[in-house]
């Protein structure tokens, strides 16, 4: 990203012909990575951003081609959430995050490839199939963002919008050999974010390195009024120097590296820990004794949340409806039933039954005491270190299909992932080696709230002294 903003200020490298470029690019492309594609605006935005460049505007955002995932709303482009229940909608106004790229200068390609309501590991829920990795076309490139973390990859763009529930930018981005960031709760606005889980839900970029990371997280960052849990702070512009680690204390909880790991992915994410040691920093053992608890905690918070969110999906106010119903409830039950797939049904099922009467003490009060210990575990933690690091999956990118007639065994994948978004804390994967195959393998590092300058600078001085994330498919 930042060296396309060169190029096009020192190299006359043309921001019109570039995004003409991809733009042939995404439409020829064979990995399913777009479910929309926008040519007439951006080649208009590309105009406008090449006249600004030429009147001396030296914005680092001007005429970068991004990607934006489907769940997140684009004036007068579709926004589908890959599912059939909203596949002709189109939004009458833009994200607070669109906007913000907007206003720099960004050109909008398209929206990318996920899974059905951003619900799925692998995007092999979406209504128009699942995107391929760009390292090897028979495995997934993760999920939810899967088509965003792709795009990336396979350069079809220099950067990508995606949102995450659970791990749904960190996992993708790991499969997929870039750099993914899940910000702290709060600091980008949700507005135009389509809802899956309110409480977990964060939008965050993803980009090949974490200085390009870096730049999109200032640019999408800040207070808004238009989203009650925004954050209003003193949000300073993000350092893209290198980071002094001398003094760094990096935190190893040890049921990160037990059972369940691929042995390839802990001998790749060990020898990453170790770099940051070779360069200064000190590492710790931590604990967090109530982690064992996140994915099943995470999966009542969430379908419980979803099953609420995603009632409004019912045929009457917007979206598909089935016409040929008896009466009401028929249009209700037929709308919904074939609306949405297996797998969101499957979750608001789960949600709805967390919430019923007699049940709701049982399973979502529970679950909600065990996130405040997990969130205590956190805080206790970080006495001690300043990051927390460890595998971003257990696993590497494994075959599209593989998993999903084992749903559990796809939901244990997001054990390292999940406890950022109950804790509401930052999160950056990172990649940090390669399987024998040559398959991507990510780290995860984790900061206190609102820690994104630390991990940033972690990334980028990681980054600066390893080479892959220059690796291409």
């Amino acid at each position: 990203m930042l060296e396309i903003a060169r190029r096009f200020r020192r190299d006359g490298l043309n921001p019109v012909e570039h995004v003409r470029h991809i733009l042939k690019e995404a439409h020829d492309d064979k990995l399913n990575v777009f479910i929309s594609i926008d040519d007439e605006g951006a080649l208009a935005s590309a105009e406008k951003a090449e006249q600004r460049i030429r009147n001396g505007d030296e914005g680092t955002l001007l005429g970068i081609p991004i990607a934006v995932k489907d769940n997140i709303c684009t004036k007068g482009i579709r926004t589908t959430c890959a599912s059939n229940i909203l596949s002709n909608f189109v939004p009458p106004y833009d994200a607070h995050v669109v906007e913000r790229l907007k206003q720099r200068g960004c050109v909008i390609i398209g929206k990318t490839n996920m899974d059905e309501f951003a619900m799925g590991s692998t995007t092999a829920t979406s209504n128009i199939g699942p995107s391929r990795n760009p390292w090897n076309i028979d495995k997934t490139p993760g999920g939810s963002s899967g088509g965003s973390a792709a795009a990336v990859a396979a350069g079809l763009c220099a950067g990508a919008l995606g949102s995450d529930t659970g791990g749904s930018i960190r996992q993708p981005a790991s499969f997929c050999g870039v750099t993914g960031l899940k910000p702290t709760y709060g600091s980008v606005s949700r507005f135009g974010l389509v809802a899956f889980a309110s409480s977990l839900d964060q939008i965050g970029p993803i980009a090949r390195t974490a200085m390009d990371v870096a730049v999109l997280y200032d640019a999408i960052k800040g207070y808004d009024p238009k989203d009650s849990t925004s954050v209003n702070k003193d949000y300073k512009v993000t350092s893209l120097d290198e980071l002094d680690l001398k003094g760094l204390k990096i935190g190893i909880p040890p049921m990160f590296f037990g059972e369940g790991l691929n042995h390839e992915v802990e001998k790749a994410v060990r020898e990453g820990i170790s770099i940051f040691k070779e360069l200064g920093a000190e590492v710790v053992e931590v604990k967090l004794p109530h982690i064992k608890y996140g994915v099943a905690v995470y999966y009542i918070v969430a379908t419980a949340e979803a099953s609420s969110n995603l009632a409004r999906y019912d045929g009457v106010r917007y979206g598909w409806r089935e016409e040929n119903s008896r009466d009401l409830v028929d249009m209700y039950a037929s709308t919904r039933s074939r609306g949405f797939n297996d797998e969101v049904k499957r979750r608001i099922m789960l949600g709805t039954y967390a919430l019923s009467a007699g049940y709701y003490d049982q399973y979502y009060e529970k679950a909600s005491r065990v996130r405040t210990l997990i969130i205590e575990d956190f805080k206790e933690a970080f006495k001690a270190c300043d990051i927390i690091a460890g595998p971003t999956t257990p696993t590497p990118p494994f075959g599209i299909y593989d998993m999903l007639d084992d749903p559990l065994s796809l939901y244990l994948l997001d054990i390292y992932t999940v406890p950022a978004n109950l804790a509401g804390l930052p999160a950056l994967s990172i990649p940090c080696g390669f399987t024998t195959s040559g398959l991507p393998i990510g780290m995860q590092l984790m900061a206190p709230a609102f820690g994104e300058d630390l991990l940033l600078g972690a990334g980028i001085t990681f980054q600066a002294h390893t080479s892959f994330h220059e690796e291409r498919p």
